[in-house]
């Protein structure tokens, strides 16, 4: 960090990062920005927005909130610049998050100062800036061949509207006073028909656009209900916008998405979710637990040890942490697992596998199952093979597909019970109501339990629902449970899952805009037609 002129040179580690968050997306971070993150021992922040950044913080790091005190009063720059020394002390790593750019947001360059002043070292890395990031998601170019100029305000204090001549103007930082502005613009010079985009939530999937003049902009966003703050955009390049616009017409764009897993496992199918524009909300339907009786595991993780077993097959990333969680209890790690033949049911359990530094011997080269995995499986040979023996760590309700295959193949099978999956608690009752009555778009199953236990604590999605299904299992799973299936993943993988309800979302708008009609959710859909009905 850059140690500020006059200041005495600290020898021990530390200083503040003033780092740029842009407009709210994690993923708009730069690579410098998540490096200095991983190496927090304190962040700041000031917005919600800024706790999904945190993912890419240590565990154990301190959160501090300068957006206000403890009355609910917005702090002054000097206040927060005055925490971010405190936290500073004693060589701690500080991590500050700001909206947009450090120096273009409204106290970043005041909270450096502030570092600068006591002596404490800090760097600034740069951020996406919010208005142009957000111009950009909303797919309306700044400048064209024709138009040039932009001018861009920060409506936080007093602006001068009289003097602005640019072709395009961004205001930022809008609420209450979007008629006030429009009308400021128009008293200024600029007609009442001059096109307008008021954008709020820009970048995030549940960002919203309202395209107006500036004459009606004021009473099109009433109508639209949008929730303020916005980043307003005025100017003839809007006309791009139905050509230029790509964000919000991703596959599933603010689709509501019901993800409904273990919360170990959720995060890696929201992520997929999210890139195709969907709001995914993670239900928990089952938990991971101890088996009751930890003998059988116990001898079993002793026996491998031990040289007691040829192969070791793990069916699930949760058998995987199960046998991984008993090593680390003996004081022992992946090397016990030298000289056994390793076996791996897909590709996602093999993943987490070598992400364990082990490369496994057996994964299917066809369907990634119980059955896939003994199709590949070599039959006992009493020459080739000195021992007979395979250890099955697996789920209480695991299905004995594999373990009665590979008796059938010659192989004695310790069949253990690594761990148990219990039905979650029921989710809040706003969840479960908006689950029985299609405020969700789509749900997404990745196992036959989640929908079991779904069903179970929350009760059937509503039939205006899209249903998908990880496999063929799971999809008979929901159909014996009255669900109508629409999408099928063409393998076991939760970005497959993802990927196939992204197409089905495609295929569904296309379709709407060939017919001419209005691009609508399914859960909105079904609202349309409740109305239409209603009122005939």
């Amino acid at each position: 960090m850059t140690t500020p002129r006059g200041a005495k040179q600290r020898t021990e580690e530390g200083g503040v990062a003033f780092v740029g968050a842009g407009p709210g997306d994690p993923g708009l971070l730069t690579l410098r920005a998540v490096e200095v993150l991983g190496g927090a021992d304190v962040v700041v922040i000031d917005e919600p927005a800024h706790r999904a950044m945190l993912a890419y913080a240590p565990g154990i790091v301190e959160i501090i909130d300068v957006g206000v005190d403890d009355e609910g009063v917005t702090l002054t720059p000097s206040a927060r610049g005055r925490r971010l020394v405190q936290a500073a002390k004693g060589g701690r790593r500080v991590v500050r998050l700001l909206g947009g750019d450090p120096f273009t947001h409204a106290t970043g360059a005041d909270e450096a100062l502030a570092c600068a002043k006591a002596g404490v070292p800090f760097e600034v890395v740069a951020g996406v800036a919010t208005a142009i990031s957000v111009a950009t998601h909303a797919g309306i170019p700044l400048v064209t061949g024709r138009r040039r100029s932009v001018e861009i305000f920060d409506v936080g204090g007093k602006i001068d509207l009289k003097s602005c001549t640019a072709d395009t103007v961004l205001l930022t930082g809008v609420t209450e006073q979007l008629g006030h502005l429009a009308g400021a613009l128009v008293d200024a010079g600029r007609v009442p028909s001059t096109p307008v985009a008021v954008v709020t939530s820009g970048s995030t999937v549940e960002q919203q656009t309202v395209v107006s003049t500036l004459g009606g902009v004021a009473a099109d966003v009433r109508a639209a209900k949008l929730e303020a703050p916005f980043v307003v955009i005025v100017g003839d390049t809007i006309e791009h916008r139905d050509t230029l616009s790509w964000f919000e017409t991703k596959a599933l764009f603010g689709w509501r998405v019901l993800v409904p897993r273990t919360k170990e496992q959720a995060g890696q199918l929201s992520s997929a979710l999210r890139r195709s524009g969907a709001v995914p909300e993670e239900v928990p339907t089952i938990s991971v637990e101890p088996p009751r009786n930890p003998q059988q595991i116990d001898k079993a993780v002793r026996g491998m040890v031990e040289g007691r077993y040829e192969w070791i097959a793990f069916t699930s990333v949760n058998a995987l942490r199960a046998v991984k969680e008993k090593l680390t209890a003996y004081g022992l790690d992946a090397r016990a697992l030298s000289g056994l033949k390793v076996a791996a049911v897909g590709e996602k359990t093999a993943d987490a596998l070598r992400s364990w530094g082990i490369e496994p011997d057996l994964v299917p080269s066809g369907e990634q199952s119980a059955v896939g995995l003994l199709n590949d499986w070599p039959p006992y040979d009493e020459v080739l093979d000195p021992i007979n023996r395979v250890f099955l760590p697996r789920a209480d309700i695991a299905t004995e597909t594999l373990a009665a295959g590979l008796t059938d193949m010659g192989w004695e099978v310790d069949d253990v019970t690594a761990y148990r999956t219990v039905r979650a608690a029921p989710p809040p009752a706003e969840t479960r109501d908006a689950i029985k009555t299609g405020k969700f778009d789509a749900v997404a199953f990745t196992s036959s339990s989640t929908v079991r236990n779904l069903v179970g604590i929350a009760g059937k999605p509503h039939a205006s629902t899209v249903v998908a299904c990880i496999g063929p299992q799971t999809a008979k799973t929901a159909e014996e449970h009255g669900l109508r299936v629409d999408v099928l993943a063409p393998e076991p993988s939760v970005e497959a899952l993802a990927e196939a309800l992204a197409q089905f979302g495609l295929s569904r708008r296309l379709a709407m805009v060939e017919a001419g009609e209005p691009v609508l959710k399914p859960s909105q859909r079904r609202r349309a037609s409740a109305r239409r009905k209603n009122a005939q």
